[in-house]
């Protein structure tokens, strides 16, 4: 059963002649637990569809249902994770105050304000920086934190926009494997927007490939990889390098210039 459904969704800013269509009669069904990668060339309206999954921004037409309630505002079980972490964080908030600001928002008791915090921070190998500030931490613990925080939240669905974009690629590495790890241990529902066919297979379930402007959806493509998902192993496999021509290739197909690693 899906626990988000998102119904001939269209999306155009401005009017008249100068008007954009960013998003054109876009059909997405999520099923519960499940990780969904999203990519597609820059400009194709991944981030305007998170948003507008999100409750950030209005669709045009269609809609987006989230438990099979209408998505008007940001809905109660959803988190987001942003690719600037820099930003998302209170820089003057020492790390488990960041993580704690929306449980207080909420009216979450302290006592199991202080689990969820630890818990979180225990799931991101964090543990030991909660009183540290984030300026004091490495880009790729920020996100961490950006991360612990989402957790925190508990929330049905987390979506990640780019999330790692900013880190070098071992870091990246590291975090993909982590939200692998993440998506395992809490068991919620993912969607995952990258540039990077690699990392898209690499952490899915399911690859959703977006046509260029106007943004829909040019194709689905299940990921069948065979046991358990290794940065060196699983993208050296067979069926890895396989998958990767085919998202690859429909991407070229759109008309959007690519290369196997990124789109």
């Amino acid at each position: 059963m899906a626990i988000l459904e998102v119904r001939h969704l269209n999306k155009t800013y401005g009017t008249g002649p100068d008007a954009h269509i960013a998003l054109s009669n876009v059909d997405l069904a999520v099923a519960e637990g499940q990780f969904v990668s999203i990519v597609g060339p820059s400009g194709c309206g991944k981030t305007t569809l998170m948003k507008c999954i999100a409750g950030l921004v209005k669709p045009t037409t269609g809609s987006v249902t989230l438990m099979g309630r209408p998505v008007d505002g940001v809905p109660d079980d959803l988190a987001v994770v942003f690719q600037d972490y820099s930003r998302s964080l209170f820089p003057l908030m020492r790390v488990a105050q960041n993580i704690e600001f929306p449980l207080k928002a909420l009216g979450v008791a302290k006592a199991e304000r202080q689990n969820r915090v630890a818990e979180s921070l225990a799931a991101v190998n964090l543990a030991d920086k909660g009183n540290r500030y984030p300026w004091e931490l490495s880009g790729g613990m920020q996100q961490r934190v950006a991360i612990a925080r989402a957790l925190a939240y508990r929330p049905r669905v987390l979506l990640m926009d780019e999330p790692f974009a900013s880190v070098d690629a071992q870091t990246r590495s590291e975090l993909e494997d982590l939200t692998r790890l993440v998506h395992r241990r809490f068991g919620m529902t993912i969607l995952f927007v990258t540039h990077d066919i690699d990392e898209s297979i690499y952490l899915a379930d399911r690859v959703v490939v977006l046509r260029r402007s106007p943004g829909g959806i040019l194709t689905e493509l299940d990921v069948r990889l065979s046991g358990e998902r290794d940065q060196i192993a699983t993208k050296a496999a067979p069926e890895f390098v396989q998958m990767r021509r085919e998202v690859a290739q429909y991407i070229r197909d759109a008309g959007a210039p690519t290369t196997l690693a990124a789109v």
